[in-house]
């Protein structure tokens, strides 16, 4: 039985590497809303798994992209499928914002795409790391734009600089400089960046700064469901009375592990939006006593 790391570093060994780029997260999903195939005979079901996952390029400029991966029954190989850039992404649904779900949906310009993950704490774990990435990903885009905004600027100073030196006999033929510019100006006036996908019924925990520690419960949390999963399917393969004894205690470490997890995740999101409220109060303080 292959491990989802080791199921992530082969997915990144086979589909990523060879075009050079890199896989941040992979998770495996099943879909909610099964789409009917009418090729297919009544009650004929596809054996294959599916992997979303999300991977940025090693060549500048960086771009995000989102993949869509199939394992097919009977092979040990991984097919690319589809692939959107993160521009094509238009909206990320956690589905609930209260609680820990499995469901999260995908929209896209050409595409909508409902899902179930493995366990709620692999979708957490995906969103987590899709939501942060996007931010670097916009960030980096503003900051090479305004990098290129500065370099325009240095460029008017340089042109500006030589028509003072040659404005002596130049004539009235010094127009071309000042034409560049409106052009230049035009151009940057008539750019829309583009829409930044929005995050919607997710919870803060997911989208907030202070959230690494969150992470870090949520890959614990997966990791135990996957030693839970592991142990079902030994015990299935060979069941037993001293197995089943001994399985089923150690699935109740499981369960109390996983809910011991879940209140220390509770407890820090709580000290989180406590200290939010803090640097909010503070602000207003620090407002209110500069303008005294």
């Amino acid at each position: 039985l292959r491990t989802t790391m080791n199921i992530q570093s082969a997915i990144n060994k086979e589909v990523f590497i060879p075009r050079d780029e890199r896989m941040l997260v992979a998770v495996e999903v099943r879909r909610r809303k099964r789409k009917r195939m009418s090729f297919l005979p009544t009650g004929a079901k596809g054996d294959y798994a599916t992997f979303i996952c999300i991977s940025v390029t090693n060549t500048r400029p960086h771009q995000l992209l989102i993949t869509k991966v199939k394992q097919f029954g009977g092979s040990s190989s991984f097919t690319r499928r589809s692939q959107w850039t993160v521009e094509q992404l238009r909206q990320v649904n956690g589905i609930n914002p209260n609680k820990d779900s499995p469901e999260f949906d995908l929209v896209f310009d050409n595409a909508v795409d409902q899902w179930v993950a493995s366990s709620p704490a692999e979708k957490c774990i995906f969103v987590h790391i899709l939501y942060h990435a996007c931010q670097t990903y916009w960030e980096g885009k503003a900051g090479s734009l305004g990098k290129a905004v500065k370099l325009g600027k240095v460029g008017r100073k340089e042109r500006a600089s030589q028509c003072a030196h040659h404005e002596v006999g130049a004539g009235p033929t010094d127009s071309p400089p000042k034409s560049a510019s409106r052009t230049l100006q035009a151009r940057r006036k008539s750019y829309v960046p583009p829409r930044q996908a929005e995050f919607i019924n997710c919870q803060s925990k997911l989208t907030g700064d202070a959230c690494t520690m969150n992470l870090v419960i949520y890959r614990c949390k997966a990791f135990l469901n996957r030693m839970k999963n592991m142990m079902v399917a030994k015990q299935s393969r060979s069941p037993g009375q001293g197995q089943h004894v001994t399985g089923s205690s150690m699935g109740n470490v499981v369960q109390r592990v996983n809910v011991a997890l879940g209140e220390r995740g509770d407890r820090l999101t709580r000290a989180e939006d406590k200290t939010v409220e803090l640097m909010h109060k503070a602000q207003q303080f620090a407002d209110t006593a500069h303008k005294v």
